[in-house]
Formats: structure tokens, sequence, C-alpha cells
């Protein structure tokens, strides 16, 4: 006898996806009313994206396509061209013996007598090298130091030092109490303080605009001081500080060409380098991992090629457009959209698909990092996972969140043009991602 069944059964189940689809949507209304019941986002320019990792589609959105400057989110982008362009190390120098001559050029590392993340190893090779004579190769960039819609007033902040083909000390300089005095690491910038004519309440130390000149104040050094200026970067200057370190004679080699047995010392593992670069947000850093990325790609530091060719490669075939100048984000001409960060997240997650091993460059809500007093941990764990970035106006967070119900989501919460103060658009963040959280 032939059995009518299945045909029963399939205008049920088609019934029943329909019901469940419905009631998914119905559930993202609730995020809907987060938002619609929000006092501080309607007050300025915001976009939200929310995609479903486990059915691969975006969910839910708020001005998903419009356009915003991403600050540190920037980051996220570079983190992706460090994946597929760095290896699992860092490129040191790149060096070749003549007779009695070491001859060597820089790599863009960032990590040379960095004080977190030097590794020594291109300390102790040029210092112990038995070459006679060692020459440093100068080498152009295609961008300034300052790249494009940097703000020249912040050129005396530590968080906004020169690029540079061969940075030292991370480009700054380190000044700390020491009893009552005063001491710079490097200890070449000593002979470069001087006593401001200023009137000042409170101890400071400040550069000059155009000049490695440091003044302090006339007042006595409080116990614990420390800060960081960064100094202006030259090839003479970077001369003058690997001698003075390194206890030897250095030459500069102007115009002496790479040759075909030229050969590379690596110094840092990569992921330790860019997890540096991603939890406390370190705008060095990824500035001079794009200059590795460059130079590795074309054996020279042009990384405006390289950000054409990244876009012309992935980025050209996001949903939105994209407008990258720089690689910290420090950039006020950076344009993205909150899709648009998606699909970088997702490009990540095809580069890492483990992801704790992916969570690793992401600081962690309530752990590590730029969120670490951000989330409180729910149910003893993290649930959020996202780069921040942070520049006047600007407030944003892109990465990852997972749910109580174990769903996973790539999320994009992007705020511009506010007037009130950063912590309340933390706090709205905060409380609409602990929502899903709790929630779907």
């Amino acid at each position: 006898m032939k059995s009518y069944l299945p045909y029963f059964i399939a205008p049920i189940l088609v019934w029943y996806l329909f019901i469940l689809n419905l009631a998914k949507a119905q559930d993202f209304s609730l995020l809907e009313d987060q938002f619609a019941k929000s006092v501080i986002l309607p007050k300025h320019h915001f976009g939200f994206s929310l995609y479903d990792l486990d059915s691969s589609r975006f969910v839910f959105g708020k001005q998903e396509d419009q356009h915003f400057t991403p600050a540190s989110n920037t980051k996220v982008f570079t983190l992706f061209t460090a994946l597929k362009t760095i290896g699992d190390s860092i490129p040191g120098i790149q060096y070749v013996q003549r007779g009695d001559s070491l001859i060597f050029w820089g790599t863009g590392d960032p990590t040379f007598l960095h004080p977190k993340l030097d590794t020594r190893r291109v300390y102790d090779f040029l210092h112990s090298a038995e070459a006679k004579y060692l020459y440093y190769v100068p080498q152009s960039s295609s961008e300034p130091a300052y790249r494009e819609g940097w703000a020249i007033e912040d050129y005396a902040y530590d968080y906004q030092p020169e690029v540079a083909s061969f940075p030292i000390y991370g480009n700054v300089v380190r000044f700390k109490a020491s009893g009552k005095d005063l001491i710079a690491i490097p200890s070449y910038f000593n002979t470069t303080v001087g006593i401001s004519d200023r009137s000042s309440k409170y101890f400071s130390v400040t550069r000059a605009l155009n000049s490695n000149r440091f003044d302090r104040s006339a007042l006595s050094v409080p116990s614990g001081y420390g800060s960081s200026k960064p100094f202006i970067w030259s090839d003479s200057l970077l001369v003058k500080l690997l001698q003075d370190t390194l206890h030897r004679p250095i030459e500069a080699l102007p115009g002496y060409e790479k040759p075909a047995d030229i050969k590379t010392l690596y110094s840092s593992p990569r992921n330790h380098v860019l997890r540096e670069m991603m939890l406390p947000s370190d705008n060095f850093l990824a500035e001079h991992l794009t200059m590795v990325a460059a130079d590795i790609r074309y054996q020279g530091f042009y990384t405006d090629s390289l950000r054409t060719e990244i876009h012309k490669t992935y980025y050209s075939h996001f949903l939105d457009s994209i407008e990258l100048r720089d690689g910290s984000g420090l950039s006020t001409y950076n344009s993205v959209s909150p899709r648009s960060m998606i699909q970088v997240l997702l490009e990540i997650k095809k580069l890492i698909p483990d992801e704790n091993q992916r969570y690793l460059f992401f600081p962690a809500g309530g752990v590590d990092g730029t969120l670490k007093n951000a989330y409180a941990l729910d149910q003893g764990t993290p649930f959020v996972w996202a780069k921040t970035g942070t520049i006047h106006a600007v407030h944003c967070q892109s990465g990852y969140i997972v749910t109580r119900t174990g769903r996973r989501y790539a999320f994009s919460f992007l705020n511009n043009n506010f007037i009130t103060s950063t912590s309340n658009i933390r706090k709205e963040m905060v409380k609409i991602m602990t929502f899903i959280r709790q929630n779907y």
C-alpha cells in the first residue's frame, strides 16, 4: 500500500521552518527595541551590523552601509594584511658580508630595542659581528613619517611616533625619575634636555615641534615620574644611536643596492607582535608592521602600493567601498562601513578558523587589553572579543561575540561625531552587546 505520510509531513515541515524563521525575526525585533529606546545613539552618527557565523548571513543592521571614521578599528585591516604577508617571524635586518665589512638594511622591524618586544637577536648579531666595519644603508619610503590625516598637534604624544625604515627604541625617548634627577632612555638624549622658562604647576617634559630639543619643568622631579616622548627620526640620528648602544663605529652607506645574495636575520615571533599591536592598540606597531609587509612584498617601503594591492585583491569585493590611508587608524581620512568591518573579520576567520586562536588577537571583554574594564564577565567567562577604536568624537568596537545559547556572531559598532563623553558611548555599546549575549 502506497504511503502518503511524506506528502503530509512536507507542508508541516515547511510551515515549521517558516514559523522558526519568523520567530527569529521577532527575536531581532527585541534588539530593534534596544536601539529604539536608546537616548544616547540618536544624538550622533552610528552604525551597527550583526552577522551570524553559524548560518553565514547578516541578520541585523542599523545604518550598516554608511561610512565612518574607524579609528583603531583600522588595525583589524592591518592584522589581515600582516597575516597574509608576513611569515611566522618578523624580519629584523637584511645584511651581506663583503670582505671585512658587514652591510645591513632596515626592514621596518618595530621590535629593535623595544622595551617589551626586543629579542636581542639583531642587537647581539650587530654587536658581536666579526666584521671590522659596519655599514648601514639608508632607504626611503613612499610615504612621509606622518601619514595622511594625522594631527600635527599630536606630535608630542607617545601614541604618534614617526614612522621610519629602521625604528629604534620604539622611536620614543623614555624619561624617568632617578633619585632627584631626570634621566633619558636612550641616554643619548640626556644632553638634549633643558630647563623650561615657563612657569608650571605640575612637572612635565615637552618637546619642540621641529627639533629633538626637550624642556623639563623647573620643578623637582616627582618620585616615580615617567613619560615617553617621540623623537624626530633621521638616518643620521639612527647611526648615532646605534653607535651609542653597540659601542662600535658605524657609517652610513647611501645608495648601496641590495645584492642577490642578501640574507635576512629574523627577530620576534609575528603573532606575539600582532597581539601586542591589537590588545593595547599600539599605533607604532601597526604602522611598522605595514612597513615590514611592504618590504617583504616589494623589497622596499611602498606602503601605499601595498594598500592598493590588498584593496584590489580583497576589499574591492566587499559590499561597501572603503578608504584607508594608514595602518593604525590615526588618520581621519580612513572611511569604512560596519559591513566592511564584518567582511574583514570574516576574512580573518578564514585565515584562523580555530576561534580560540583567533580570539587571542582581540581584547577580551572583562579580561585584557582595551576591553578589560569595559565588560563584566557573564557566568564567569568573557563573551566579547573585539578591537576598539578611539580618537576625538570617535569610538568603535568590531569583533566577535558568543551568546549564552552558544550562538556565534561577528559584529561592528561604529560611532562618530558625538559630543558626549566617550565613556557614555562605551556604556551604551556594552549595554546592547550584553543584551545580545543574554537573549540570542
